[in-house]
């Protein structure tokens, strides 16, 4: 009986694992030798092990040129490719892009009340539902923005009228200092009132029979008073004749 058919999938046991890859490495480059011998060509063959275990082979070209000319040819190959791509990527971005737009525009003169004619029950019903949510976030927003000025409001009245009742305090305060200032002076006055102004009591007057004169007139009293010769100098018209 033949072998079978080797499946392919990884090697569990570490030993098999690393025979198998010894034996088909040496199979691989002896491989690349043969065709690079038999057909001229060019190969480079590089090969990692699991370990990280470099093996490699080139032709008689050194490696370094074999990939510099895989460089060049692989970037002139991406960039012609990517040209080709770009080109057909903005062909159909164009006809995206010029799609959407006439999408909206069509939607908008829906959304404006024209070119509804042709629009069938369900699409009539699916715009008008539509326009409703519109409206319900409109008028949600508008709410919002209404409650928001009339707490600022509210905030503003109450800085107000605090700033109303301090300035009222104050006034109070101002008027009664001036009050007091006033009292104070006032005060301050009568207290400095020179003595000599002050009204003197009326003198007696002796009489020679032993009884005293009636007391002097109010216009005498005054002149007396208003006098600054000493207290004990009398008015000769006191004295009865």
């Amino acid at each position: 009986m033949g072998r079978g058919r080797v499946q392919l999938k990884r090697i569990e046991n570490k030993i098999n694992r690393q025979v198998t890859f010894s034996k088909r490495r040496t199979g691989l480059l002896k491989k690349a030798h043969e065709i690079s011998v038999l057909c001229d060509a060019e190969v480079a063959l590089i090969v990692f092990s699991y370990k990280g275990k470099l093996f490699e082979y080139s032709t008689d070209s050194c490696m370094e040129k074999i990939l510099e000319r895989y460089e060049r040819y692989s970037y002139a190959e991406r960039q012609l490719t990517a040209d080709l791509n770009s080109q057909e990527n903005w062909t159909l971005e164009y006809n995206r892009l010029k799609a959407k737009v006439e999408l909206l525009q069509r939607n908008l003169r829906h959304y404006m009340g024209e070119d509804i004619d042709s629009l069938s029950l369900k699409e009539l019903q699916n715009l008008e539902q539509q326009l409703e949510t519109a409206l319900k976030h409109i008028r949600t927003r508008k709410n919002q923005l209404m409650y928001e000025s009339i707490s600022e409001l509210q905030k503003k009245e109450k800085a107000i009228q605090e700033q109303n009742s301090m300035l009222a305090k104050q006034i109070k305060e101002n008027e009664k200092a001036v009050a007091q200032q006033a009292l104070w002076e006032q005060h301050n006055h009568g207290t400095n009132m020179s003595p000599f102004l002050l009204p003197q009591p009326p003198l007696p007057c002796p009489n020679i029979g032993g009884t005293y004169q009636e007391e002097a007139p109010e216009g005498r009293r005054n002149e007396l008073d208003l006098t600054l010769e000493p207290i004990y100098s009398c008015h000769l018209g006191c004295f009865t004749t």
